[in-house]
């Protein structure tokens, strides 16, 4: 137990520190203060920030619409209500939505998985909330839905992606709406690129509303992903060639995304995919450091973080383009995204 002089010094020493935080946080809001009255002041500056916060929330809801339409379908067969698919044309005309015709999108027969029939349900709904959320968020800025092609055709963008990637076709094709595992599978290619496309946006946002829509859409996706990783991984277990599909859908996505590594914002790393194979996991415990096998539900750097794409690299991922020329329009997006960011990556 502290006797009086030693109680008063710790007592002291907390005054000292208190006021130091105190001093640190003041500093910290006059900084702060001062470089928000610098942008306050200049109207060019807030306009251009208004005007890229808009672009990078519009870009986001391209690739919620794709996410939307294809989930909606897997599910009951059915796209969005004409509600949800209008806005303005200015910076890209309302497209339809290719189904196809000799796999055209539809409900999948999830048969005896019902647990997966549930995730896509919840995953739908999801994803519908995001576009209405969004189309409100931008209010008359929103712009309206592009042509999205979710065809399981053997001429649509979800053969071709197999067939870049290497992933075994049938009969020539890859349907995602043929079987619950290959819905597992369209879905991965979809959710793992949201997550790293909003990981490389958002901090490029700078009305803080938008930050918090953006977080917030994020943290769900991240959990679409993790659900999606973790049913390939379990039937993976039982099945091999699910979990080697999606090491090669990783390495075609990190080949087609091209070969940069930025300090950001945002941070992008070259070659930093993942599919959910198991691997060495470091781990430091009281006992020791330690390496063994580990799932791999989460696809993370040595810090533990899950890297980010530029706009740009996730269009080459949607318009699967494989060429060394940037792109402004193919694959799931045969006439581009609507909007203000619609080139892809020259690699």
């Amino acid at each position: 137990m502290l006797d009086e002089p030693q109680l008063v010094a710790a007592l002291d020493r907390r005054v000292r520190r208190r006021d130091e935080r105190r001093d640190f946080f003041k500093a910290a809001i006059g900084a702060a203060a001062i470089g928000a009255s610098a942008v306050a002041f200049s109207p060019k500056a807030t306009a251009q920030a208004a005007n890229l916060d808009a672009d990078i929330l519009n870009f986001a809801l391209n690739l919620e619409y794709l996410e939307a339409q294809f989930y909606s379908y897997a599910f009951d067969g059915t796209g969005l209500p004409d509600s949800l698919l209008g806005g303005s044309t200015a910076q890209g005309a309302r497209g339809s939505v290719i189904v196809g015709t000799t796999n055209p999108a539809r409900a999948v027969n999830f048969g005896g998985e019902p647990v997966i029939q549930q995730y896509a349900r919840e995953i739908a709904a999801d994803e519908r909330a995001h576009v209405a959320f969004l189309r409100t968020a931008l209010g008359s800025a929103a712009v309206a839905q592009p042509t999205i092609n979710i065809s399981g055709d053997p001429d649509g963008p979800f053969t071709a992606a197999a067939t870049a990637a290497g992933v075994p076709l049938t009969n020539g094709v890859f349907d995602p709406y043929a079987s619950p595992d290959n819905f597992l599978l369209g879905a991965y290619l979809f959710e793992d690129v949201g997550v790293t496309a909003y990981k490389g946006s958002s901090s490029l946002l700078t009305n803080t509303t938008f930050l918090d829509a953006a977080a917030g859409i994020l943290a769900a996706e991240a959990f679409h992903a993790g659900i999606i990783r973790g049913a390939l991984y379990r039937r993976g277990q039982a099945i091999p060639a699910l979990v080697t599909a999606t090491e090669q859908i990783a390495t075609a996505r990190d080949t087609v995304d091209g070969s940069t590594t930025q300090a950001g914002p945002p941070q992008t790393y070259a070659n930093d995919d993942q599919g959910v194979a198991s691997r060495p996991t470091p781990l430091t415990t009281e006992a020791g450091a330690s390496t063994a096998t580990g799932s791999n539900f989460v696809p993370t750097d040595a810090n533990g973080i899950t890297f980010g794409r530029t706009a740009q690299q996730v269009l080459n991922i949607v318009y699967l383009n494989t060429a060394n020329a940037a792109a402004e329009l193919g694959g799931f997006f045969p006439a581009g995204v609507n909007g203000g960011i619609r080139v892809s990556a020259t690699k």
